[in-house]
């Protein structure tokens, strides 16, 4: 009775039978049922990305007897990467061994992270309330995990990464962004970095910055589309710089809701002059 019952399930999708989808073809083109079945799984990719988290930084569990062995982070990834391994450019062990290789250096690069929020924000008590805490760090964190993987031309799973942080902390950071280490990110709600942008060291970014694109159509997909920030820049909230050609010279302060489509000297400030005035109601 049990196996009729599984095999009865495992025989109906979307209320229809196997044999009716091929007598029916209208009902599901089976061409794109099958395709989404050699694609990597999401939760699969959202469960690694926590384990691999917490392998570098364990106080974000706050106990290590959570931290995944390294054999079995390996085999997730194996397993995350073979539906697609028709796409990657080296076979998937490969790309399995050079990823667990260059994880030492994205747990420096987030360490300098870490500290550097620390040093810069008076709000802050501790690194490990950084880690623990701060939606600014964890943006980052997952970049500096997807940028790996993005560095080894593995497709969509980066992105998924990415995507995921941005529906967590409201932070989009495209993996292919170019960005060093250490970086600040406060408060972080509806910040944007597009895929071409390059940032320096030492940059610091408030709430609602948009690094971005002066135009979006199609053919520029394969040009540099978002400026350059040049190290130890302040963007301070609502601040907009487009354009690929646009560089923000290093150890300048943009001010809060500039909008900037052209390339800024270094040691320069750039604010926006507005006029308010205040008068008493019964006036």
């Amino acid at each position: 009775m049990i196996r009729t019952l599984i095999k009865s399930m495992q025989d109906r999708l979307y209320g229809y039978t196997i044999e009716d989808m091929y007598e029916k073809k209208s009902i599901i083109n089976m061409s794109l049922f099958v395709k989404n079945y050699q694609l990597p799984s999401k939760e699969g990719i959202y469960d690694f990305l926590k384990e691999i988290s917490v392998v570098l930084f364990p106080e974000l569990e706050g106990y290590a007897e959570c931290i995944t062995p390294e054999f079995k982070l390996r085999h997730s990834l194996a397993d995350l990467l073979y539906p697609i391994k028709d796409r990657l450019n080296a076979p998937f062990e490969e790309i399995v061994d050079k990823f667990f290789n260059g994880l030492p250096g994205v747990k420096e690069q987030l360490t300098a992270d870490a500290e550097f929020i620390f040093e810069k924000d008076p709000a802050s008590t501790s690194t490990d309330e950084v880690v623990m805490t701060y939606p600014g760090f964890y943006a980052i964190l997952v970049y500096r995990i997807s940028h790996l993987l993005d560095s080894l031309d593995v497709p969509l799973i980066p992105r998924i990464m990415t995507e995921y942080a941005h529906s967590k902390t409201g932070i989009d950071i495209h993996p292919k962004a170019n960005i060093e280490s250490p970086f600040f990110i406060d408060h972080g709600t509806g910040i944007v970095i597009g895929e071409t942008a390059i940032v320096g060291k030492k940059v610091q970014l408030y709430q609602g910055v948009t690094i971005g694109a002066l135009s979006v159509k199609k053919q520029l997909s394969n040009t540099k589309r978002h400026p350059t920030i040049e190290e130890n820049v302040i963007i301070y909230s609502g601040g907009t710089i487009l354009g690929g050609e646009t560089v923000i010279g290093h150890d300048s302060v943009i001010g809060g809701n500039v909008w900037l489509t052209e390339s800024v000297p270094p040691n320069s400030i750039v604010y926006h002059q507005h006029v308010m005035k205040i008068k008493p109601k019964n006036s």
